[in-house]
């Protein structure tokens, strides 16, 4: 235990006070909640970090997904040739890789990995284990049948999740929905986080493993920050039951695969736009910025460099100490997540990916953090896309859903910089999962 793991249990206890702070019914503050949400963290924490079993869980886990990737690779190496080959990797007849492309090598994974996910909910195999989650955060945190069962889902799924509770949507409660938005920006799916391990493998071995203990821890930290923000004040209908999900309406396992495929592929040109909208507009937003700020600089004889990273940079400075990363690292770190506000979580991922190719973070410790602190999709971009997405579900509860989305955005945050003081508390030098290797 060192001052930085003492640092990172101080950032938790903050970031709960900030959240009770902005509660909307501070008298209502929920302790089982806190301390079950807490618990289950801890718990999930200690086995992956520090149980003997639960590290070689953990490299089993990033095996997998390497495996998988390396199957994912095959069909895109059939379709984009030379394109699609990772660098310091060689094609079936021996070409060599002409560098990385997003397009072709990482975004192509979101294909494969939808699909896949489609078969083992076909057969019954994600599902039971989404219940297993669910019936853990209902019965420990004794919150309702259907946001726990939502929350589960979110360890895996993405927007769909909210499909899974469609029939109680109507009748949700105010807090219930804002759990549902919530979970939905504060983890990420299971399709896109291999396709953030392409992107970072390379200069992060280990960034796969790390990703699905974020997806795990992350689950019951939105869940706390929900209930503490938002607490509940009504009576859900769910309340001490296990919500039924939706069953799949896929009517043969070829049929599973072609929906999940066409769904993959809906997704990736939802990115690329979102890529080409929101950076091509943060860049316009820089220029404005910047020319104003030039002007004050002028004023008061300032050197500071304007920008809308550099401003939230400024505002995810303290935050970012707080997580419990090497002091010298603080700045790097805090850019990474005034990034994601605007530029989405993938625009941090890559720049990040940047950063540990140059070696600029003093700690591997710092990156690791970072990495949790950045698994979620917690950005502008997510509340019209959670907000909007779920509104086409249940038209009558478009007011509750668009009245709650910035504040879920908000309380989402918290939620992804708890998960990474969680890790910052169980991670130590003598941990065997780091993957990182100093040049």
């Amino acid at each position: 235990m060192t001052i930085l793991n003492l640092l990172s249990f101080l950032g938790m206890i903050v970031l709960v006070g900030l959240a009770w702070l902005m509660s909307s019914n501070r008298r209502k503050f929920n302790w089982r909640v806190v301390i079950w949400g807490i618990a289950i963290q801890f718990v999930f924490a200690a086995f992956l970090f520090l149980s003997p079993t639960g590290v070689k869980f953990f490299v089993f886990i990033n095996d997998v997904v390497t495996r998988l990737l390396g199957c994912a690779s095959k069909g895109t190496q059939f379709v984009f040739g030379a394109l699609a080959i990772p660098p310091g990797e060689t094609g079936p007849a021996g070409e060599k890789s002409l560098g990385f492309f997003l397009a072709f090598q990482a975004l192509p994974t979101i294909v494969f990995f939808t699909a896949l996910m489609a078969v083992l909910y076909y057969w019954r195999i994600m599902p039971l284990i989404i219940k297993g989650f669910a019936f853990v955060f209902a019965r420990l945190m004794r919150v309702s049948g259907a946001e726990s069962l939502c929350a589960a889902s979110n360890i895996f799924m993405g927007i769909e999740s909210a499909a899974t509770i469609r029939p109680y949507l109507e009748k949700m409660t105010p807090s219930e929905l804002f759990v549902v938005l919530t979970a939905g920006m504060a983890t990420i799916a299971s399709n896109v986080l291999a396709f953030y391990t392409l992107c970072l493998r390379e200069q992060f071995p280990g960034i796969a493993g790390h990703l699905v203990s974020a997806s795990l821890l992350s689950a019951p930290a939105a869940l706390l920050m929900a209930k503490v923000m938002v607490p509940e004040t009504g009576e859900p209908i769910t309340m001490g039951k296990i919500a039924a999900e939706v069953r799949t309406e896929d009517n043969s396992l070829f049929e599973a695969v072609i929906n999940g495929a066409m769904a993959g592929m809906k997704l990736i040109f939802g990115i690329i736009a979102l890529l080409l909208a929101v950076l091509g507009l943060a860049e316009l937003l820089d220029l404005l910025i910047g020319f104003i700020g030039g002007k004050i600089n002028g004023v008061f004889g300032w050197t500071f460099k304007w920008s809308i990273n550099n401003l939230f940079a400024l505002i995810f400075y303290i935050p970012s100490f707080l997580l419990g990363v090497s002091p010298a690292d603080t700045g790097l770190v805090a850019r990474l997540l005034g990034e994601r506000v605007l530029g989405t979580e993938v625009a941090s991922y890559l720049d990040m990916a940047s950063m540990l190719a140059q070696n600029a973070f003093v700690s591997p410790r710092s990156a690791v953090i970072a990495s949790y602190a950045l698994c979620g999709f917690a950005h502008v971009a997510s509340v019209a896309i959670f907000v909007g997405g779920i509104s086409a579900l249940v038209p009558s509860r478009m007011k509750d859903l668009a009245k709650l989305g910035f504040r879920a955005l908000v309380a989402a945050t918290l939620a992804c910089l708890m998960t990474a003081c969680v890790a910052g508390i169980f991670l130590t030098d003598a941990s065997a999962v780091l993957g990182i290797t100093q040049k």
